[in-house]
């Protein structure tokens, strides 16, 4: 018996050692810190690649960390150089752990927002020394949070340091975590991963940025974001994701719920998922693209979730574009199969879509027929295997196809990787505080790319539970659901929120934090009902289906009115000058969210990628000093009248600050003296042209701002994504005008 004990003692001593030399050679560690972090590594299974870029940093450095548990310190102890000083918080000093590390590397414990003014803490830096700077664990810090972002700020710049930020991932979930565990459930021992950005000094990083007056703080606040984005496994499929989220949160977790049939746990959505996965491997090809053509339920996130396991394509199909849009989107993306719901078809009136794809020559696959004939064997595969994907892909493999909303012209299929959606939630996820104890109200469509990603991707993968509204358009009953499902959090437009405020309690929606407000702008009206009623932040977000979809947006802590907020980490922006455009461009993205192509319907089924990976979003923005994006209009949204670029979207905001109760359109028509005309659809009756001339007076704008004409309407058409429907707008204001074409 002791022999054994020697020899497992022995052997695990081999494999510490072992560990250690490893460590040692791969980071640069000296061998007692190697040997103090051989057992952490072996635990934990600690994943230390992305530090092997920042081992050699020229210094003087700060690595600033995202302090999220009590081991953080500990850890870092032991992987940072070991002549590194480490700036430990009170909270965690004390801890056995970091205690237990200490003798590694030299620390000092005090406030660190009078780092700037410690003169030990600056000579140890502009003497080329390394330090090492805990931050608390804030996706949105408060307003101690952001001093401390201007005191490492102030001490990086005045010693021209470099920093480095480092995120542990997942230590969040620790039992030693600073978050409460009603946030962030406990695990004895997750995999966790140390994950760093390239150094950079703050001068470097405003400049990269692309944005040359950002201040210095929201720049490392920036640099600080993208470690914690980086951190993010974008190496797997969505389905895996979904897998791993189920393990992270608990497979007994609650984690979808519908009007219709009920609440679904993760692995019960997971189970579904593979029992259906099987069954559309079976007819059809790896690879093959298939159309989903259903509405915000259980059902669709389910058959969603089965159509990735299967190593399939999903096409997410417009419902509400009509047939013939419809049938357009599954010839663009050659499209042989369709699944859907009988129910679905006959309770939303869908019966001439559901005969134009038929007549297409294409089949449709009803979910009810499958789910009558699933067999006992299938269920019991389904229950043993729903960790698994039923065929394997790569992360950067396409895994949707989403249609262009049309609102100014044909739409566009737009093919997303499992890295892009999985990117773009990560970077939502870096700059909104989200938990487990959030509910997400969606009501946005899963064929809108907001409703797919934010709406039902997001939440999905990050504990937050999921109610799905079947339609955006029950102006009266969505707000009587809200005060059921007392959400936390809520997605969707200007004109939808809007018409939830009018007829909605004040009680209605006050269980709600915020709600985040994209595809057109978000009126001051709006704000101040969602703020005064419901004591609710409307948040203005900005982005398009081919970023998958979101760019910037404004969080809790990072507000600003009349603008889009700030790009999301992981972005590049660049802005090209218009004529005539003196405060703003044309704005060009680049990022790992940024599609893989579209496919158009001229040459169907084949991808066209965007030129070295930038997309031209067709908007005209400005970027102030701090990093706020204003949208000025689209670039197609601007007339050239007497040689000047009017912005038909800023005459719209002129005539709704004047006219907040009615809704309003501009377009421009063909003018043979002036080359273009601003035309104003509205449904204000018997509007007076004299009062908008007034307000712009008083307000300061230029007299081009005032429409040449104003035609009254009993309604703005929309699209069922909430934008206003700009193609259809154009042809009653011509049928009116007697104008055949804007062309003409």
């Amino acid at each position: 018996m002791g022999l054994t004990v020697a020899l497992i003692v022995a052997a695990l001593a081999v494999v510490m050692i072992a560990v250690a030399l490893r460590e040692m050679v791969s980071l640069g560690l000296a061998f007692r810190q190697a040997l103090y972090f051989a057992p952490l590594k072996l635990i934990y299974r600690i994943d230390t690649r992305s530090l092997r870029d920042v081992k050699d940093v020229r210094r003087p450095v700060i690595y600033v960390i995202c302090e999220q548990s009590k081991l953080d310190p500990a850890i870092c102890q032991a992987i940072l150089p070991d002549d590194t000083l480490h700036v430990l918080d009170p909270a965690s000093a004390d801890s056995w752990l970091v205690q237990a590390f200490r003798p590694l590397a030299r620390s000092v414990v005090f406030d660190k927002e009078h780092m700037v003014t410690n003169r030990r803490l600056v000579r140890h830096l502009k003497g080329k020394g390394r330090m090492a700077v805990y931050l608390p664990d804030a996706v949105e810090p408060d307003a101690a949070g952001m001093r401390l972002y201007r005191a490492v700020t102030l001490l990086a710049r005045k010693s021209n340091a470099h920093v480095v930020p480092i995120f542990v991932r997942n230590s969040r979930f620790l039992p030693s975590s600073f978050t409460p565990a009603a946030k962030a459930p406990r695990q004895l021992f997750p995999a966790l991963s140390v994950n760093a950005v390239p150094a950079e000094r703050i001068d470097i990083l405003v400049e990269k940025a692309g944005r040359r007056f950002v201040t210095p703080p929201n720049a490392l606040f920036d640099h600080m974001a993208l470690a914690r984005f980086s951190s993010a496994n974008l190496s797997q499929s969505l389905f895996q994701a979904f897998v791993e989220a189920a393990k992270t949160y608990g497979p007994s977790r609650v984690i979808v719920e519908d009007t219709v049939t009920g609440a679904l746990t993760y692995k019960r959505m997971l189970i579904g998922a593979r029992v259906l996965a099987r069954r559309f491997a079976a007819m059809s090809n790896r690879g093959e693209t298939m159309g989903i053509l259903l509405p915000n339920t259980n059902g669709v996130v389910v058959t969603f979730l089965a159509v990735q396991s299967a190593g399939r394509v999903a096409a997410m199909l417009n419902y509400s574009a009509g047939p013939a849009n419809v049938v357009s989107a599954i010839n663009t993306g050659k499209i042989r199969t369709v699944l859907s719901s009988r129910a679905f078809i006959e309770k939303a009136d869908l019966q001439p879509v559901s005969d134009a794809i038929e007549a297409n020559g294409t089949k449709i696959v009803w979910l009810e027929d499958i789910r009558s004939s699933v067999t006992t064997p299938e269920k019991l595969n389904g229950a043993l295997l729903w960790k698994k994907p039923l065929s394997r892909v790569d992360a950067g493999d396409p895994a949707v196809i989403l249609f262009t909303s049309g609102s100014e012209g044909a739409p566009k299929g737009v093919v997303l990787s499992h890295r892009n959606l999985l990117a773009n939630a990560a970077q939502a996820e870096s700059r909104f505080s989200i938990s487990v104890e959030d509910t997400l109200f969606n009501v946005l469509p899963v064929f809108h790319s907001f409703g797919l990603t934010g709406g039902t991707i997001l939440p999905l993968l990050y504990g937050v539970r999921l109610f799905l509204y079947p339609s955006p358009l029950h102006y009266k009953l969505i707000p009587e659901a809200a005060a059921r499902v007392r959400p936390t959090i809520m997605f969707g437009t200007d004109t939808f929120l809007t018409g939830y405020a009018r007829t909605a309690k004040d009680t209605d929606f006050d269980s709600l934090r915020f709600v985040v407000a994209g595809a057109e702008a978000v009126k001051a009206q709006t704000r101040e009902i969602y703020r005064d009623h419901f004591r609710c932040r409307v948040l203005e977000g900005y982005g398009m289906t081919e970023a998958a979809p979101v760019v910037a947006a404004n969080t809790c802590v990072q507000e600003r009115h009349d603008t889009v907020g700030r790009l999301f980490p992981g972005i590049s922006a660049r802005i090209e000058p218009v004529e005539g455009i003196e405060d703003g461009g044309r704005l060009w993205v680049k990022g790992p969210n940024v599609m893989l192509g579209y496919m158009k319907a001229d040459r169907p089924g084949e991808l066209q990628p965007p030129a070295d990976g930038w997309h031209d979003t067709g908007d005209i923005v400005f970027i102030d000093r701090e990093g706020y994006v204003a949208v000025r209009g689209r670039a197609k949204r601007f007339a050239k009248i007497a040689g000047e670029m009017v912005s038909l979207g800023a005459v719209e905001m002129l005539v709704q600050s004047l006219w907040p109760e009615d809704r309003h359109a501009a377009v421009s028509v063909p003018d043979r003296r002036k080359g273009e005309r601003i035309v104003l659809a509205t449904t204000k009756q018997d509007p007076d042209k004299k009062e908008i001339i007034d307000y712009s007076k008083r307000s300061g704008m230029t007299e081009l701002m005032v429409p040449s004409e104003i035609l009254p309407f009993p309604d703005i058409p929309i699209l069922n994504t909430g934008k206003t429907d700009y193609v259809t707008t154009l042809k009653q204001i011509q049928k009116k005008l007697g104008i055949k074409d804007k062309a003409a």
